[in-house]
């Protein structure tokens, strides 16, 4: 079985605030942003998000966009940018070296190809990833929350859409529960149930493991990069 999806970015003055989405299907689709970014930018942390998204499925992703750099950085530049410790061939630092690096880190051992398809051409996936991506840069233009979708959950065995599991499980929520979902836990949340370790001196450091789903991790991200910090640092404010 093959996964086909789009992956788009959208910048607003670029740079400016900026989106990137996904897009499966109506199921299985996210998007997000920041304040201010570049298209090349939004382009790349679509492709990243949806690598990460996907980890761990066996399936062949095939991957469209419209951008020939995104392409072509990841197909035919990237090789030569590694060996030159990601400098150009003019001895320049190569761009977005972040976003790229995580792409190829996300692509280890995993068949994944790209396909380049016409932006505004009428390709369903296309414009649907678009549109998403439009809208999250839009959103953040506004300082509001963009719609982050519902992300991705493989196909049950029958074959059964995301909608479809979700009406034969109550541990999956639902659309209109996610899309109402707060952005960010209540602080009391996260410290539920520390008021039980009594017998840990007050200075001594607690270390929490949390598990994030895609999303999740795309918030936590988006709220770092706004406030210039790292993922660790912004999870702190929120205690």
């Amino acid at each position: 079985m093959t996964i086909t999806a789009a992956a788009d970015g959208s910048a607003l003055g670029n740079p400016g605030p900026s989106g990137w989405a996904w897009y499966i299907d109506d199921d299985r689709w996210a998007a997000g942003g920041s304040p201010h970014g570049t298209n090349n930018q939004g382009e790349l942390q679509a492709v990243l998000e949806l690598l990460r998204a996907t980890a761990g499925v066996d399936e062949k992703l095939v991957i469209e966009c419209d951008s020939r750099y995104v392409i072509d950085s990841v197909t035919k530049w990237m090789p030569g940018w590694k060996r030159r410790g990601w400098r150009k061939a003019d001895g320049a630092p190569v761009l977005n070296r972040d976003l790229l690096e995580g792409i190829d880190e996300a692509m280890r051992g995993r068949d994944v190809e790209f396909s380049w398809v016409k932006g505004h051409a009428g390709h369903p996936l296309n414009e649907a990833a678009d549109e998403r991506a439009n809208a999250a840069a839009k959103a953040y233009q506004q300082k509001r929350e963009p719609r982050r979708g519902p992300g991705f959950v493989p196909l049950t065995d029958t074959g059964a859409t995301l909608t479809e599991a979700m009406a034969l499980s109550a541990s999956v929520p639902s659309r209109a529960a996610q899309d109402a979902a707060l952005l960010w836990a209540q602080p009391a949340d996260l410290l539920d149930g520390l008021d039980e370790l009594d017998g840990l001196a007050a200075s001594a450091p607690l270390e929490l493991t949390i598990s994030l789903t895609a999303a999740e991790h795309a918030r936590l991200r988006d709220r770092a990069d706004a406030q210039g910090v790292s993922l660790e640092e912004a999870l702190r404010r929120l205690i």
